[in-house]
This record gives structure tokens, C-alpha cells and sequence, in this order.
């Protein structure tokens, strides 16, 4: 028979671990939900296109989710993220900071490039630079700057 202070052993243990794995769970989830049939897109820019820089890049979102800037949690809302010459990023980690973040919510983004071909991606974040699940990102096109 287990004496009291082995029973509050376990149940300091077993609140431990509880805590732990919720506060595990939190770090790890980006689960912030996106609404179906969302899209982000650049207004501006196509596939294949020469642009001089510097050049204006102007982002667009489908309806069915709002913007707002960075670490506002409001439902079915998140802001635009630029990816430059680099891979789609992880969909349950937080954008890195290598990439472009429009964090007070913009919608145009003035940018800089040196002359060559270069690729760009729009990918829209949660309030913790999160993408959405599913993910809501435009296709990787590539442009060439004079």
C-alpha cells in the first residue's frame, strides 16, 4: 500500500509531465487553422517577368482571411512573409528571420535586388510567423532584374 508521501510523489510527477507535454505541445504545434480555399498571390508580378530595380511588390489574399500585423491572434487573419532565392519554408516552423516579414500587416513591400534571376514566394504567417495549416503560400516564380 502506497504511503501519503509516495501518493503526492506521484502526483507531483504526474502534474509535472502534464504541464511539460502541454507546454511542449504549444512550442511545436503551429496549428493555427487557415480557411479553405485561401490564396496569396503577388497583384504585380508574374512568372518570368524583367522588372528594374528597386521595384514595388504587391501582395494579394483571397477573402476568406483578413490581415493583421504580427502577434495580433485574431481569427482567420495572419501577415504576408517574402521568401528570396531560398526554399519553401518548414509549414510547422516559424518563418525565419533571413526572410522578408511585413509584420504591421502591409500589403506592398518596396525591394532591392541586384541584377540576375531571382526566385520569390509569398507566404502568409500566423501572429507567430507561423504558416497556417494547410499552408497558405503563392507558387515560387522567378523574375529577372536589369
Amino acid at each position: 500500500m502506497l504511503n501519503l508521501m509516495s501518493k503526492k510523489r506521484i502526483i507531483y510527477i504526474f502534474s509535472f509531465c502534464s504541464i511539460w507535454g502541454l507546454f511542449l505541445g504549444m512550442i511545436q504545434a503551429g496549428e493555427t487553422p487557415s480557411v479553405e480555399g485561401t490564396r496569396v498571390y503577388f497583384i504585380n508580378l508574374k512568372d518570368g517577368q524583367t522588372v528594374k530595380s528597386p521595384f514595388l511588390i504587391q501582395f494579394g489574399l483571397t477573402s476568406q482571411m483578413g490581415i493583421a500585423p504580427a502577434l495580433a491572434d485574431w481569427p482567420d487573419t495572419g501577415h504576408h512573409h517574402l521568401i528570396i532565392d531560398a526554399p519553401t519554408p518548414k509549414p510547422n516552423k516559424a518563418i525565419s528571420n533571413k526572410h522578408i516579414h511585413l509584420n504591421l500587416g502591409q500589403t506592398e513591400y518596396m525591394l532591392e535586388l541586384p541584377a540576375g534571376e531571382h526566385t520569390l514566394q509569398a507566404v502568409f504567417g500566423d501572429y507567430t510567423h507561423v504558416p497556417h495549416d494547410p499552408p497558405v503560400m503563392s507558387k515560387v516564380i522567378t523574375i529577372k532584374v536589369e
